[in-house]
């Protein structure tokens, strides 16, 4: 009989929610380039003569694989070769500064507020952001060798080797990612569905998340690589049509699961069917769906069998597609306005200076104390304080309990790995560790990156196992000015990063309401569908961002807790009024203005309370209407939701 934790004993909530391993796939190729091109570079210096200029490019390759997270292979050259060219920009830097004491560290914690700044601009620009900072750090903190250039060439070369190995199969399989990527939404669809109507609701809103989350990563992927072949594409276009045309069936799901009826197995099928279509690019056989009885079933039998028609369909025309986030800019034009953000936001300063601050302490402190590679405190606040990876306080602590455990595997391997050709081998089996354990959490980066870092250490320095110590010191000591500076000090709370944007999400669903049931160019079918899925995006972000206060310890997370139904509800409200929509375009009578205004000023009362509210307080939840009225099942989720932001 397994043993309970005393009472006094047990962890905390928050503590279990950080601690634990996230599921996800073993991404086999990735094992295989990161064993690759860590090992590699190795064994090239090794027989040149020159193991320290091999070491350098492994520490490029380093980076290489923590970048290589994109599936199309025209996303992995802006995800590895952009961040690769801001690395070799910092090392360049640092190395220009290393020995001439508070030059140095002035030029460091200017890097660290460009590099905390342009951590805003999105997910490349804030590798890109890291990999500035981390190769500065690295430069101002090691005697590279000379001249200049060779630093930057030797970790920019062993950055590229990964993108090199990721790019081998792309003549074979061009395309390949972007249509698995919309056949997995299809699927993801066919699971929701699968749900829908039946008494599992809590399976029904979890599938319809993974339906959110998977068309956001769709719609990225193919309106990235849109944006660059604006339409010329004729797979693009087929694609995006594609996507588009799945949109009226996750429509009309609300409508379906909020009649009670669960679905005949042969809808479910029929969409598991067409994403075999779209992953293999074959022309899919006729559906044998049943004749629709209810007007919600005409609504998604209508829908599938539009579904199907653009699947079947071989060739389409670019200028009838409606990008359904709109169409993204030019690049550079995106570039431009994410400068003036960057450089007009207050949260870009306010992240760069926070960063700065940190590294500015850490690099005055190891100047004035003799630390034994003193360049590791800064690394290890790099890592722990970047304002978009989450939450501060978790990632020290997980930074923490990462570096202890891979420093026990680091010692095994010091001290019975001997210098030399022996150190291939060993890179070899401790490289394929990091792209199989990143996708489980921070903490377990950390434990696989450690020993694959001082085994390339230990050939620059030679110090064997006297490298741990200081390693555990400097990131211990790099954790307590991330938390002391970063974190105390900058009094964040979780509504400053939620709240207000909850808020927003509820005045965004009273527009919602709104446009759903009135006409006008502003509210036409494609405005409608845009309006739908960046409301869903940005409650997928919200949602994101509570799951990680949640891992705050109290009372930030206590608060987060408290606040986390709101979430649901709000997504619910969102069900609730597309299924209402789907209902009246298929023979529903309209709910009239007055509902509908009823209805719209009761969220945006909601909204103003989320936003001006510390804690939860009372909120009126009187809300009637006309019986039978379409609108009754959003009445009763609104009047849900304003009840959930009343204390209990």
């Amino acid at each position: 009989m397994p043993r309970e934790f005393p009472i006094g004993l047990t962890p905390p909530d928050w503590l279990v929610r950080t601690l634990q391993a996230q599921q996800a796939p073993v991404n086999g190729p990735a094992m295989a380039r990161a064993a690759i091109a860590l090992a590699l570079p190795l064994a090239t210096g090794l027989a040149a003569g020159h193991p320290a200029y091999g070491a350098l490019a492994s520490m490029g390759a380093l980076s290489g694989v923590i970048s290589d997270t994109a599936d199309a292979y025209r996303m992995r050259i802006l995800n590895i070769a952009v961040p690769q060219l801001f690395g070799a920009v910092g090392v360049t830097l640092g190395t220009l500064v290393y020995g001439h004491g508070w030059y140095a560290v002035a030029a460091v914690t200017g890097v660290a507020l460009v590099s905390g700044m342009i951590s805003t601009i999105g997910a490349v620009a804030s590798v890109s952001g890291l990999l500035l900072l981390l190769n500065c750090v690295v430069g101002a903190g090691l005697p590279l060798p000379r001249p200049w250039w060779l630093a930057p060439a030797l970790l920019s070369g062993g950055g590229l080797l990964v993108l090199l190995l990721a790019l081998l199969a792309w003549p074979l399989r061009s395309g390949v990612p972007e249509r698995a990527a919309v056949a997995a939404t299809y699927r993801t669809v066919a699971a929701l569905l699968s749900v829908s109507g039946t008494d599992r609701t809590e399976e029904f809103e979890e599938a319809r998340r993974d339906v959110t989350q998977s068309l956001n990563q769709s719609y990225d992927l193919i309106l990235a690589r849109r944006a660059r072949h604006h339409g010329r594409s004729p797979e693009l276009t087929r694609l995006l049509a594609q996507l588009n045309a799945i949109t009226p069936v996750l429509e009309a799901a609300p409508a379906t699961h909020w009649a009670g009826r669960p679905l005949p197995g042969e809808i479910p099928e029929a969409i598991r069917h067409l994403a075999r279509a779209v992953e293999t690019g074959a022309a899919p056989t006729a559906l044998s769906l049943p004749l629709p009885e209810t007007e919600t079933a005409r609504a998604l039998d209508h829908a599938l069998r539009h579904t199907a028609e653009v699947v079947a369909s071989p060739d389409v025309d670019p200028r009838g597609i409606d990008d359904r986030l709109g169409r993204p800019a030019a690049l550079g034009i995106r570039t431009a306005r994410a400068a003036r953000n960057v450089v007009l936001s207050a949260n870009s300063w306010r992240y760069g200076l926070r960063l700065a601050v940190c590294i500015g302490i850490a690099q005055a402190l190891v100047s004035l104390i003799p630390v034994p590679r003193s360049y590791w405190v800064a690394l290890t606040i790099t890592f722990v304080l970047k304002p978009d990876f989450g939450s501060v306080f978790s990632r020290a602590l997980l930074r923490a309990l990462g570096t202890v455990a891979g420093l026990v595997i680091a010692a095994v391997v010091l001290r019975e790995v001997p210098l030399g050709w022996w150190d291939v081998p060993a890179m070899l089996l401790l490289a394929p560790l990091i792209p199989a354990l990143t996708p489980r959490g921070y903490g377990y980066q950390t434990a696989a990156i450690t020993p694959a870092i001082l085994l390339l250490s230990d050939i620059l320095n030679h110090q064997g196992t006297a490298l741990l110590l200081p390693r555990l010191t400097d990131s211990l000591l790099g954790c307590a000015i991330a938390l002391t500076a970063g974190y105390l000090l900058w009094p964040e709370s979780w509504r400053t990063r939620v709240g207000d944007r909850l808020a927003d999400a509820v005045a965004d669903t009273a527009q919602y309401v709104e446009a759903a049931f009135t006409t006008g160019p502003a509210t036409d079918p494609a405005a409608r569908a845009r309006m739908r899925r960046r409301l869903y995006r940005d409650l997928s972000v919200i949602r994101t961002e509570f799951q990680r206060a949640l891992t705050e310890p109290p009372p930030t997370g206590r608060r987060a807790a408290a606040w986390w139904p709101l979430v649901v509800a709000v997504e619910r409200i969102v069900d609730a009024t597309t299924a209402a929509r789907v209902r009246v375009k298929h023979g529903a009578p309209a709910p009239s203005p007055a509902e509908v205004t009823q209805i719209s000023l009761q969220l945006r009362e909601l909204s103003d309370g989320v936003r001006d509210a510390e804690t939860l307080t009372p909120v009126r939840t009187d809300l009637t209407g006309p019986a039978g009225s379409v609108l009754e099942p959003l009445r009763q989720e609104v009047a849900a939701a304003r009840s959930i932001a009343s204390p209990h």
